[in-house]
C-alpha cells in the first residue's frame, strides 16, 4: 500500500509539498504539481482516506509510547510519527516508559483521560497485558517496531523483517570467515529480539557452524550492556572473533570493550550493529549495521492509525518493511 511518504520519494519532493498538492495549494509550481500528480497515479495512492474531515469528537491528538527516547532508533521512529502527524493536522504526546510495565499502564491511563484519538505503541512486549487490554477495548492502536502475540488481536502492526536482519548480519560475518560469532540481544520479552536470534541461528546452521549457547546473550539495548558482556565474552579461552549486536548502541559498547582490552576493530574483532542510526556513521570505526526504514515506519504507522480513527479501516494490517546491510569499516576478514 502506497503512502504519502512513497509519493514524496517518487516525485523527489518533500511530504509537505505532496500535502499542498493534495489540498490544491497555490504555493506549488505547475511543474512540481504535475510531477506529484504523476507519482500519485503511478503508485495508485488514495489521499482521500486521510484528507476527508474527521468527526467533531476528535481531539486531533495521538499518544506515542516509546521505551527509551535517548535511543536514536526510537527518536527516528518518533520523528516519522511527528512528520505524519503535522502533515495531517494532528498533535503528538510522547511518553517514555523506560521499559517499565507500570509506567506504560500509567501513561495509557492518563492519555485516555485526555481523550486522545489513538495510540502508537513502541513499548509492547509480546504478551503485554496493557496493550492487549487497550486493543480489546476497541481503542485505535498501532504497534510500531514491535510485535504482539495473539491471533485474535485485531491491530495494525508496522515492523521490519527482523529475522532477515539477523540473518544478513550473521551471514556477512560468516562470509568474512568468522566462525565464533557472539549474538548480543535486547530483552527476550520483546519479540523482535527472538526474531533476530532466529536469523542468527539460521545463518549459523546454513553454514554448518556450531552454535555456542554461551555466546547468545539477552540484555538491554544500551551501551553499558554491550560493554560488560563483550568484556566477559572476550575473556573466554575461545573468545569470539565477531559480534552481532541487536542495536547500534550495544555494538558501540562492544567496540568500547575491545579498546578497553587492547583489541582493535576490525583487525581483532568484527562488529555488526542494527538500526543504522546516525551514531553508526560517527563512531570510530564507522559501524557495519542493518538498516531499518525508521522514519518510514513511523510515518506509515501514523497513517494507519488515522485511518482507524476515522473508521475507514477495521485494523489488522501487518506491514513488514525490508532491511538491508550497510557495510562500513567495523568488519573485515578474520585474521586468526
Amino acid at each position: 500500500m502506497a503512502t504519502i511518504y512513497d509519493v514524496a520519494k517518487r516525485a523527489k519532493v518533500s511530504i509537505a509539498t505532496v500535502s499542498r498538492v493534495l489540498n490544491n495549494s497555490p504555493l506549488v509550481s505547475e511543474k512540481t504539481r504535475e510531477r506529484v500528480k504523476k507519482a500519485i497515479e503511478e503508485l495508485n495512492y488514495s489521499p482521500n482516506v486521510i484528507a476527508s474531515a474527521l468527526t467533531k469528537k476528535s481531539t486531533l491528538t495521538l499518544g506515542l509510547l516509546i521505551p527509551d527516547i535517548a535511543n536514536p532508533f526510537f527518536a527516528e521512529l518518533a520523528r516519522g510519527v511527528e512528520d505524519a502527524s503535522a502533515d495531517f493536522g494532528f498533535n503528538i504526546i510522547i511518553c517514555n516508559t523506560d521499559y517499565r510495565s507500570d509506567k506504560e499502564a500509567e501513561y495509557i491511563r492518563l492519555l485516555k483521560q485526555k481523550s486522545i484519538d489513538g495510540f502508537i505503541i513502541s513499548t509492547a512486549y509480546y504478551n503485554d497485558e496493557n496493550v492487549i487490554n487497550l486493543i480489546k477495548s476497541n481503542t485505535p492502536v498501532v504497534i510500531l517496531g514491535r510485535d504482539i502475540d495473539g491471533e485474535d488481536m485485531v491491530v495494525d502492526v508496522v515492523v521490519s523483517d527482523n529475522v532477515n536482519g539477523g540473518y544478513i548480519a550473521t551471514k556477512h560475518l560468516i562470509d568474512l570467515g568468522h566462525k565464533n560469532i557472539a549474538c548480543l540481544l535486547g530483552p527476550p520479552q520483546v519479540k523482535v529480539n527472538l526474531d533476530r536470534e532466529k536469523g542468527y541461528l539460521k545463518a549459523m546452521e546454513e553454514a554448518g557452524l556450531k552454535v555456542r549457547p554461551e555466546l547468545i546473550v539477552f540484555g538491554d539495548f544500551k551501551v553499558e550492556f554491550g560493554f560488560k558482556k563483550a568484556i566477559e565474552l572476550l575473556s573466554l579461552e575461545h573468545r569470539p572473533t565477531a559480534f552481532f549486536a541487536a542495536n547500534d548502541l550495544t555494538a558501540i559498547g562492544v567496540i568500547k570493550a575491545a579498546r578497553f582490552m587492547g583489541l582493535e576493530v576490525p583487525r581483532d574483532i568484527s562488529v555488526v550493529g542494527y538500526d543504522n542510526t546516525m551514531l553508526a556513521e560517527i563512531v570510530d570505526p564507522p559501524l557495519t549495521t542493518v538498516n531499518q526504514q525508521m522514519r518510514k515506519m513511523g510515518y506509515m504507522a501514523t497513517e494507519f492509525l488515522i485511518k482507524r480513527i476515522k473508521g475507514e479501516s477495521s485494523g489488522g494490517q501487518r506491514i513488514v518493511l525490508d532491511v538491508d546491510l550497510v557495510v562500513r569499516r567495523s568488519t573485515s576478514r578474520v585474521y586468526n
